[in-house]
């Protein structure tokens, strides 16, 4: 990984930073354009996502080659992990296919095309697709290594009702934790968002990203769902924007009118969401030992408090340790034991 990530940047010529980084929605100080290299955190992944808004196609064949064009696009921002929509190869099409016919036993070839581009690109791919098991079929999104290698799969928990009467069975209640090169990740698909036993059990597993392929856009849900399971959540999405956002529920980027079918962004893992309230009374010890290597950024009203950290040596960790400071899932999980026992 360190290799991967000391090299990553210097690719980026004066060029390629004034056309591609405005276009993802990331932006760089003159200083660092001039200097044409851009610091690099330990912990920052550049996550990428595409949306299908515009993309029609004939056959599934075609929106997998339209898909690939978009990706090759996205590939000159060296991403860590791109995210596609839910069952993008059968999304937008021309007129609807036998989902049955279609599904695959993995690797086939909707997820082999994307295993290569992953392996060609040195990133991973989390490629939603209908799969077959044992004879059953599922919505599931298969999660593709840097090397091209299947990692795992995540199978749908909650199917639509128009999904289970064309054949779809619902995935297991427990959902994995997947561990990649720069953290733990989760993922959910489209109407997974309207139950949170699957959000709180993979905050419990120590997901620190959670990318959502969907068939719509979600909005606000997306936004909620983040800052309640203070988690960096990244959506795909067959219609509407996908999105990019931070542990707050505040978009980092989102697709639009000028940039509408893929984004890239970096996010910082080297963070944490604490209650404001007591913590608050370490902030003025934490500011005056670390200064500009920790942003403290507080919402008032609703007594969060983020910390941050911008150096390569400071480890949010290691601060939380030395003042003490519990997160917010951390508080919440040890008042709750706390109340269970005293009922």
């Amino acid at each position: 990984m360190m290799d991967h990530n000391s090299s990553r940047r210097r690719f980026l010529k004066k060029s390629a930073l004034g056309v591609g980084l405005a276009a993802s929605g990331y932006s760089l100080s003159a200083q660092s354009q001039q200097d044409n290299i851009t610091p690099r955190l330990p912990r920052e992944v550049w996550v990428g996502t595409v949306a299908l808004e515009n993309l029609r196609a004939a056959n599934p064949e075609e929106m997998v080659r339209k898909v690939l064009s978009v990706m090759e696009k996205m590939a000159v921002m060296k991403p860590d992990i791109i995210c596609l929509p839910e069952s993008f190869a059968t999304s937008n099409l021309e007129s609807q296919v036998d989902w049955k016919a279609v599904a695959e036993e993995v690797p086939g070839p909707v997820v082999s095309a994307m295993a290569e581009f992953a392996r060609k690109n040195n990133c991973y791919v989390i490629c939603p697709t209908l799969i077959k098991e044992k004879g059953d079929m599922y919505i599931a999104a298969v999660l593709l290594d840097r090397k091209g290698k299947v990692a795992g799969r995540y199978l749908k928990m909650h199917p639509a009702q128009n999904e289970i009467e064309s054949g779809v069975r619902p995935g297991p209640l427990v959902p994995p934790v997947f561990e990649t090169d720069f953290g733990k990740i989760g993922i959910q698909i489209c109407f997974d968002i309207k139950w949170e036993v699957g959000w709180k059990l993979m905050k419990d597993h120590g997901a620190e990203i959670v990318f959502w392929p969907s068939a719509y856009g979600g909005g606000r849900e997306i936004t909620s769902m983040a800052w309640r399971y203070q988690v960096p959540l990244v959506s795909a999405t067959a219609k509407g924007a996908s999105r990019i956002c931070d542990i707050t529920g505040e978009e980092i980027t989102r697709t639009g009118r000028w940039q509408y079918d893929w984004i890239c962004a970096p996010v910082n893992l080297e963070k944490a969401f604490l209650p404001a309230w007591p913590s608050f009374v370490h902030f003025p010890e934490i500011m005056k030992k670390y200064g500009q290597k920790i942003r403290l950024t507080t919402f008032d009203e609703e007594e969060w408090t983020i910390i941050e950290s911008l150096d390569p040596e400071v480890k949010v960790a290691d601060v939380l340790r030395e003042f003490n400071l519990p997160t917010h899932h951390e508080t919440i999980t040890q008042v709750t034991k706390l109340q269970d026992a005293n009922r």
